[in-house]
């Protein structure tokens, strides 16, 4: 007599294999959602959607003790990579062994550092900036720019407006016509400044430095040293100076302008070249502009960008980097104040 199927003993299913690094990925994005999966995609590469659509595709039930595993995963990462951050491999280690085992800990700062690689000078960007000034200062402008280079902009900022004046351009300069630097020249400096630093995990070149590093750091500087340094810049290398100048305020910056100040910088302004200099930018810019403005003269902007027609992208950057150069006009007269985190915030 043939046996019923359901009597059967049912069939244990084997363990199953070890997930690759994109199969966790895909359950992570599919865990997380289509909203939120889509803003990270904004951020990877073409080849890198493809392969994880494709892992996400091929997808089958996921099990809530697997989804749970990954969620696990990417928290521990995370909290190793925020120590790793804020005090390098060693403190990331000896808090993770603290409240997870030294197991765990070693598991986790294996897997991070499989693929990470660690920047140089990372014992020197947990250094006091104070401390760090006292022992650099001495060195050869190009070392000084090179260090300053993989700071923070903050730490970096306060460096630079602690040297002494005479160097301060050059070491701007450096900071924002460099390149890429061999590994090479970053182990002899290393190796000169005897420091106990991170060992560079490739012997890919490593790029630092460029004008957008120069700007952040400046931005970052009391408006005395700011000033100096463009100054000088200008003497020196104009068109650098002119860069610079063009990137330290941004036409979205106008947010942060009290109201008084975008008063004024509005009487300078005609309607028209306003209209155009707010196509495609953030509602809170236009609000804050509109706010500013009586009912009618607000009126009268609105049905200008209305009826205006396609506007090239080049001519809309231009016309705001006039109303930027207006700003800094009006600055550098004293009539409106541009507020700077490395200055006191007192107006007098």
């Amino acid at each position: 007599m043939a046996k019923n199927p359901a009597d059967a003993p049912a069939k244990k299913s084997g363990p199953r294999k070890e997930l690759s690094g994109r199969q966790k990925a895909a359950i992570f994005l599919v865990t997380l959602g289509s909203e939120i999966s889509s803003e990270i995609f904004k951020h990877l590469r073409e080849d890198e959607i493809e392969a994880l659509i494709f892992e996400i595709a091929r997808l089958d039930n996921v099990e809530s003790e697997e989804r749970d595993n990954v969620l696990m995963e990417f928290k521990e990462l995370m909290m190793a990579q925020d120590f790793i951050t804020s005090g390098g491999i060693d403190y990331a280690r000896e808090l993770l062994e603290k409240s997870m085992g030294s197991q765990k800990a070693v598991d986790i700062i294996n897997r991070l550092t499989s693929s990470l690689q660690v920047r140089p000078f990372d014992f020197i960007r947990r250094t006091d900036p104070a401390h760090l000034l006292n022992f650099i200062q001495q060195e050869h402008p190009q070392t000084i720019a090179l260090i300053m280079a993989y700071l923070e902009p903050q730490k970096a900022s306060i460096i630079l407006g602690a040297l002494p004046h005479e160097i301060q351009s050059d070491v701007a300069k450096r900071i924002a016509t460099m390149d890429r630097t061999s590994p090479e020249v970053l182990r002899e400096v290393e190796r000169v400044l005897e420091k106990k630093l991170s060992t560079l995990s490739s012997e890919d070149y490593t790029a630092a430095g460029g004008v957008e590093n120069i700007v952040e750091i400046i931005n970052l500087v009391d408006r005395s040293t700011e000033k100096g340094i463009i100054e000088s810049l200008e003497e020196e290398d104009p068109e650098l100076a002119e860069e610079i100048k063009k990137r330290m305020f941004v036409f979205e910056d106008i947010v942060l302008l009290d109201d008084r100040a975008i008063q004024k910088v509005l009487r300078e302004v005609d309607t028209a070249e306003l209209a155009k200099a707010l196509r495609g930018v953030e509602t809170e810019v236009q609000d804050k502009i509109f706010k500013n403005m009586s009912k009618r003269a607000s009126a009268l902007l609105k049905e200008e960008m209305e009826y205006m027609g396609p506007v090239r992208l080049k001519d809309v950057e231009e016309t705001q980097q006039k109303i930027v150069s207006i700003i800094r006009k009006l600055e550098d007269s004293g009539e409106i104040v541009v507020a700077r985190s490395g200055e006191d915030e007192m107006v007098v």
